[in-house]
C-alpha cells in the first residue's frame, strides 16, 4: 500500500534527511505545520514504512578505517555469501546485483593487510574485484520527491493543401 504524499510530507521528509535529529517543533516551524500536525504526520509517515529508520553518519577514517573499497564478486551463492558476511564486520553494504557480478560489496578496513585479509574471505570461493575508493563525490543524498513524466502528446495529422481529401 503507498502512501499518498503531499507537499508538507515531502517538505517534512526533506528536512528529515538533512537533519534527523530535529525537534517535533522546529520541524513543525520548518515546514508550517503546528507540532501536533508534524508528529501525526511523521508517525503516519514511520508506520507506512516511508521513514524506515534514523541513524548516526559515522566518519570511518576517524574510527581508522582509512580505506574504503568496492568489491564485486561473482559467481557466489547467496548461502556462501551470508556466511562470509557473518566473518565480515568491515562489509557495510552488501548489494545483489544484475550484469557479470552477483554481489557488490562495500567495505571499510584500516590498513591493506586488513583489506587483503577481508578479500581473502571472498576470492578464495569466487572470482572477485576490488576498487579502493579515493574520494566520494556524493554519498547519503536525499532522495526527492519523483516527477511526473510529461504527457506525450501525438500530433495530429497535417491536412493537405487545398482541402481536397483524396
Amino acid at each position: 500500500m503507498t502512501l499518498e504524499l503531499d507537499q508538507h510530507d515531502h517538505r517534512i521528509l526533506a528536512e528529515l534527511q538533512a537533519d534527523a535529529r530535529l525537534t517535533m517543533a522546529e520541524l513543525g516551524r520548518r515546514v508550517h505545520l503546528s507540532q501536533p500536525a508534524v508528529t501525526e504526520r511523521v508517525r503516519k509517515l514511520e508506520e507506512g514504512g516511508v521513514i524506515t529508520g534514523y541513524r548516526a553518519i559515522v566518519d570511518g577514517a576517524m574510527l581508522g578505517y582509512a580505506i574504503r573499497a568496492v568489491m564485486r564478486v561473482e559467481a557466489m551463492d547467496e548461502a556462501q555469501l551470508l556466511r562470509a558476511l557473518d566473518a565480515s564486520p568491515e562489509v557495510l553494504t552488501a548489494y545483489e546485483v544484475t550484469g557479470e557480478d552477483n554481489w557488490i560489496l562495500e567495505i571499510a578496513v584500516h590498513d591493506v593487510a586488513h583489506l587483503k585479509a577481508v578479500l581473502s574471505r571472498f576470492s578464495h570461493q569466487a572470482p572477485t574485484s576490488t576498487a579502493i575508493i579515493l574520494r566520494a563525490l556524493r554519498e547519503h543524498a536525499p532522495l526527492q520527491p519523483l516527477q511526473p513524466l510529461p504527457t506525450v502528446v501525438e500530433p495530429l495529422p497535417r491536412k493537405r493543401a487545398g482541402g481536397h481529401g483524396g
